[in-house]
């Protein structure tokens, strides 16, 4: 079942719309996502030709390992994207889509990478990696 979603990063620098189904939250620990976000990454997905950039004035890409990219807005700092070479799927910071998003998490990710200040305690899936 196709679903419209939009979002945006703070300053609507980054506006973009989805057609088509997100898949669950991810809670990604690595120490990547906890440079370029503050703390983990709360990220869904959707297949790349769902999501339809409506500005990307201030998007910009950094290539932050041998396989993959982070999309980020260049005035306001927003993380707003992940994607991996040669996938057909980019990931989406939840907190960046509109609500209701309708979405939860739906397992931990990198957990063996994450920091010392808090706990997982939710009860949901824990994976030392991906």
């Amino acid at each position: 079942m196709a679903v419209q979603k939009t979002g945006s990063c703070l300053c609507q620098g980054v506006r973009f719309e989805i057609d088509g189904e997100l898949h669950p939250v991810l809670a990604c620990h690595c120490s990547q996502c906890a440079k370029t976000s503050g703390n983990f990454a709360a990220m869904t997905r959707c297949a790349a030709d769902d999501l339809k950039l409506l500005s990307d004035e201030t998007l910009r890409w950094y290539e932050s390992s041998e396989t993959g990219r982070r999309g980020f807005c260049a005035r306001c700092g927003g993380n707003v994207f992940w994607k991996q070479d040669g996938a057909n799927d980019i990931y989406i910071t939840a907190g960046t889509i509109d609500k209701p998003t309708d979405l939860k998490i739906a397992e931990h990710i990198f957990v063996a990478s994450k920091s010392d200040y808090y706990d997982i305690a939710d009860g949901l899936p824990q994976k030392e990696k991906w």
